[in-house]
């Protein structure tokens, strides 16, 4: 399948890297069906990636895996809330949490109150907003990320 995206131009996509969220995702409700994308070059793996609407072409927000940025990260969601992304265990759960990159980048944030939830073997995904008032909805990440890129010697 091929699709258009803004950042990443024309591409070829497996049916099986389509993510569906049933109820979209926050702000964008309309849009159901994504994929991950990785910008980075061969061989080397991304600290980075966009989840990439595949019904809007310039829909893309970049996202990360939590345990980059906190090592401790916890979410707790209840059941209920997982059951429409089918069976859920620690070998086919995705986190992502998104990344706001503002013009000062020493502000860049990841938003620990409202992660995606992605089950890879049903390919089901949701954006939930966990309860814990200890996660922060900008949740400051320039030092981890700058640290990140020293320790695999790309800075």
């Amino acid at each position: 399948m091929l699709v258009k995206t803004k950042y990443f131009g024309e591409i070829d996509l497996d049916a099986d890297k389509i993510i569906t969220f049933p109820q979209g995702i926050m702000g964008f409700e309309e849009y159901k069906r994504y994929t991950i994308l990785y910008d980075a070059e061969e061989g080397k793996k991304a600290n980075i990636s966009w989840l990439q609407s595949l019904d809007e072409q310039a829909l893309a927000l970049p996202v990360v895996n939590p345990f980059l940025v906190k090592e401790d990260y916890n979410p707790i969601v209840e059941d209920e809330i997982l059951k429409p992304l089918g069976e859920i265990d620690e070998q086919n759960l995705i986190i992502l949490l998104s990344l706001t990159v503002p013009t000062d980048i020493t502000k860049m944030s990841v938003n620990l109150k409202a992660p995606f939830l992605i089950n890879s073997d049903t390919r089901k995904g949701s954006q939930v907003i966990l309860e814990n008032q200890n996660y922060e909805v900008k949740y400051y990440i320039y030092d981890k990320m700058k640290k990140l890129k020293e320790e695999k010697g790309e800075e």
